[in-house]
């Protein structure tokens, strides 16, 4: 079973507040830097026994950074645990502060002398990377670049890596990797969980996630500032609660889903259904009619109605409206050049309506070419969808992905889930972080499906902000769910939905 990560302390920090948090250890509360050698090196070698308790053949790969100097540690440890210990050091270890140029020194009186880096040392059971920490924020070029490739090559072969509180090369506060960063199979973090960790290209190289406090007390993080809120289970049941023994259909909502152009059908069907089994009361599709009886036929619980002419005062669509909780407005709704009668009429429709609305897909396209502010709404931008949304390009939301999700609410003035790894939800007073999700769903119609499961949440009565993050967080589950059972490579939008009541009943875990 996926983990849930729940056993991870909730707050989320970027690089330099982790810095923060590590000089206030310092200087508030009575921490040396030679003392917090020690600890991470313990933690990293506890978490190193777990992993891999035979000991064999180990290369230390150290920088000349606090980080390699953990990494020395680790090694001496490691030494006197039976393990044949080699340390290389790609980099010279000049300007070494004083903690690191003891820990070194340590090193080598225990275990032996530092060594240069070649192709024959990786051959070897386990790697401990301890070259770079978070303070890496330019490409990773000349011998530093080398010893990485060489030890992704090792890992390649099947050797393990575990990385020192961050794998090097990694960007501690977009996840973004600097040229080339180590792959590794676990990293042991310390104080404080990295942004970096969990987000965009983060979660590719972190592997297993293991984190130690360093034995920091609670009051090194009062009124320390911090980028994000990871969701977790306890955060799902709070803000889904049991249903009353008393509850009918008109208690639970009624989603109507706008789009399905020609050819496109399936976009919006997803939405509907994932909607119907995120327990809304009622859901209804508007279509282009060339879909609307399949739908029906498919699936009969949805009210189906095929609309060519989709204009504000088209028959029935104004009705459909004013009944609605929530609007679900864009999956298959299609570009501008594509039906552009039935397309742009359902936007204008849906953007008049007093309803809160979910946009996605081709409705961002269109709100991008035409920019407001609402209120009532989320936007489920991916990274492209917002670059368009902000006038930017796609490079320039990934080297910040929280700041640009907080530009869009504060641009739109919505709620704001920015999809990918490590997908953000951005509310006016929140930014959460959902560390679940695979893969296997990077496929085209997930989108659409966590469209509709958010709408179904708005319609039985949670916040915006909660439909968002909650939403985002049971997809994603459902999405673990079904890679634990039918595995990432092939898995279906269809294969998720299936799994969505069994995760939004949540049980105590």
């Amino acid at each position: 079973m996926h983990a849930t990560h729940d056993y991870l302390p909730p707050r989320v920090y970027d690089g330099e507040q982790i810095a923060a948090l590590d000089q206030r250890f310092i200087e508030h509360f009575g921490a040396t830097s030679q003392a917090l050698m020690q600890r991470a090196a313990r933690a990293a070698y506890a978490e190193l026994a777990e992993a891999w308790p035979m000991p064999g053949r180990m290369l230390v790969v150290a920088g000349p950074g606090h980080n390699g100097a953990d990494a020395a540690l680790i090694g001496e440890l490691a030494h006197a645990g039976g393990w044949q210990v080699r340390l290389v050091a790609p980099l010279p270890l000049d300007n070494l502060s004083e903690a690191a140029r003891e820990a070194f020194a340590v090193y080598e009186r225990v275990v032996g002398p530092v060594e240069a880096l070649e192709d024959a040392a990786l051959s070897c059971d386990l790697i401990v990377d301890g070259l770079f920490g978070i303070g890496v924020n330019r490409a990773v070029t000349g011998p530093a670049a080398q010893a990485i490739e060489q030890i992704n090559a090792a890992s390649a072969r099947g050797v393990g890596v575990l990385s020192v509180d961050i794998p090097s090369g990694l960007d501690a506060t977009t996840g973004r990797i600097h040229g080339v960063a180590v792959k590794a199979g676990r990293t042991v973090t310390f104080i404080g969980v990295k942004l970096g960790l969990m987000s965009a290209d983060g979660p590719a190289h972190t592997g297993e996630l293991a984190f130690h406090d360093l034995d920091a007390p609670d009051g090194l993080y009062e009124g320390q500032s911090y980028r994000a809120r990871r969701i977790a289970h306890r955060d799902l049941r709070h803000v889904l609660p049991a249903r009353a023994r008393s509850a009918h259909k008109g208690d639970n909502g009624h989603v109507l889903c706008l789009g399905g152009n020609q050819g496109l059908g399936g976009a919006i069907r997803m939405s509907a259904e994932a909607a119907l089994r995120s327990g809304a009361g009622l859901v209804s599709v508007v279509c282009h009619p060339d879909h609307a009886g399949a739908m029906s036929q498919a699936r009969p619980e949805l009210m189906c109605q095929g609309m060519r002419d989709a204009a504000g005062d088209a028959p029935g669509l104004q009705s459909l409206v004013q009944a609605a909780s929530v609007i679900a407005l864009g999956p298959g709704l299609g570009a501008a050049a594509r039906d552009a009668a039935f397309g742009d009429g359902l936007f204008a429709a849906a953007m008049h309506a007093p309803r809160p609305l979910v946009v996605d897909a081709d409705a961002l396209n269109r709100l991008a070419d035409a920019p407001q502010a609402r209120g009532n709404w989320i936007l489920t931008p991916h990274p492209g969808e917002a670059a368009r949304l902000l006038g930017v390009t796609t490079a320039d939301i990934l080297a910040d992905r929280v700041a640009a999700a907080r530009q869009l609410v504060e641009r739109y003035e919505a709620v704001v889930v920015l999809k990918g790894a490590g997908s953000l939800v951005a509310t006016p007073n929140e930014t959460w972080l959902c560390s679940q999700g695979n893969p296997g769903m990077a496929v085209g119609g997930m989108g659409d499906v966590l469209t509709g499961v958010i709408a179904a949440l708005v319609g039985q009565g949670l916040s915006l902000a909660d439909a968002a993050m909650a939403g985002t967080y049971v997809h994603a589950l459902a999405g673990d769910t079904t890679a634990d059972e039918v595995g990432e490579r092939g898995m279906l939008p269809s294969d998720v939905i299936a799994r969505l009541p069994a995760e939004l009943n949540p049980v105590v875990r």
